[in-house]
């Protein structure tokens, strides 16, 4: 429960929990209480960690940044609100943050199938949906799918178009054969793609993976050759405004926006640099540390995923969404979209079915915040000006 507590002080999410006391912080080690429910000897001996692969920096672990936190969970649990967008100066964790999901991400149905088939496409739309095999399949009682933990997949910064969507395969060229090669938005299918420094990459490669993530899927046509891939991803994306803005037009597809800035107070990023220390001096050690607050939020983060589909937005609830964005003078679609899913996916963190005014109130700066166009704005209000200014020529010459 303790650890429960812990993780939830962190990140904003409640978990349908009533938090226990928690007695007021004295000394940097009783932060490192506080925070972890756990503590570590900074000079005690590490020991050495070999050479095995390098554990990220526990989720948990990171020093304040709580609204960064809240939007990537809000995104584990809902991945139909549209990714999360970073953005802020270096250093300020925002990669860190992401690869540090991996101990957290939830499991999914994996087809078993070539061709992608799932159980929940027959239970949608019939046999009719899936190959004539997994039809059988089901028809005999057997699986087609088996569960599996969501994937971390990270976008190159220096990806090719071909490398991202798909192309042919050069191993089968050399044999004068042809055969489509998968990309990496295909193997993100139901899992989480990260795009760091997605400011930088070339239009055409953005584009892809926008469409790809709001079609669901998408297509490879090379020559007489196509194939139609599944493309239902957790969108992530990280960007030092910098380094150069995003067009309007990909920044809208963006669901929730983060600005992330450093840490202000000293205690926080002394805490900070004393745990940047221990991990880099025993990652698995330090890991360690976090292990039991990362499995509770795990598995409630699961929880909140099988419960999401039943929660629901009153009406009282959407009229009022609707009114704020009105007032917001908000033009894309996309901004209630969000604020819906947000808002249902902080329900279902709470172990409500219902979304309420407080879950509104939460995500609103997250879902809403950048949506708006001085540009668009001012060229609206220009041409409300010409229309009525040609209304009142059309009245003087043809009056009704």
């Amino acid at each position: 429960m303790r650890e429960k507590v812990m993780a939830e002080e962190e990140t904003g999410l409640n978990f349908g929990t009533e938090p226990e006391l928690i007695t007021e912080v004295g000394s940097l080690q009783e932060l490192l209480d506080k925070v972890s429910g756990r503590s570590y000897e900074i000079g005690q001996p590490q020991e050495d960690a070999g050479i095995m692969d390098k554990p990220p920096f526990p989720f948990l672990a990171l020093i304040g940044q709580k609204e960064m936190k809240l939007a990537l969970l809000l995104s584990l649990i809902n991945p139909h609100l549209g990714g999360v967008l970073l953005i802020g100066p270096r250093g300020t964790g925002k990669t860190t943050a992401v690869r540090g999901l991996v101990d957290l991400l939830p499991h999914v149905r994996r087809s078993l199938c070539h061709y992608g088939c799932l159980e929940e496409d027959i239970e949608e739309n019939s046999l009719d949906a899936v190959c004539p095999a997994c039809a059988q399949k089901y028809g005999h009682g057997e699986r087609l799918s088996e569960l599996e933990k969501v994937r971390l997949v990270e976008l190159p910064l220096n990806a090719r178009l071909e490398d991202v969507v798909g192309g042919l395969d050069p191993r089968a060229e050399i044999n004068e054969r042809m055969r489509l090669k998968r990309g990496i938005l295909s193997h993100a299918d139901r899992n989480l793609l990260y795009v760091d420094e997605v400011n930088m990459l070339k239009d055409q490669v953005v584009d892809a993976i926008l469409d790809a993530a709001a079609q669901g899927q998408f297509t490879v046509r090379r020559g007489v050759m196509s194939a139609t891939y599944r493309s239902d991803f957790a969108l992530i994306g990280s960007m030092n405004p910098e380094e150069g803005y995003l067009r309007p037009q990909i920044m809208d597809r963006f669901g929730l926006r983060v600005i992330v800035k450093g840490l202000e107070k000293k205690e926080e990023r002394m805490e900070a640099y004393q745990r940047t220390l221990a991990y880099k001096n025993n990652p698995r050690s330090f890991g360690d540390q976090f292990s039991g607050n990362t499995q509770v939020m795990r598995e409630e983060i699961q929880i909140s995923r099988d419960n999401l589909k039943d929660v629901k937005v009153p009406e009282k609830v959407a009229q009022t969404d609707l009114t704020l964005i009105e007032k917001l003078e908000i033009d894309s679609l996309r901004a209630e979209i969000t604020l819906f899913e947000a808002a249902r996916a902080y329900a279902a963190a709470d172990a409500r079915l219902e979304v309420n005014f407080d879950d509104l109130r939460t995500v609103a700066p997250l879902a809403l915040r950048l949506r708006r166009s001085k540009f668009m704005a001012d060229y609206l209000n220009d041409q409300v000006e010409e229309d009525k200014e040609l209304g009142n020529v059309l009245d003087e010459m043809m009056p009704s």
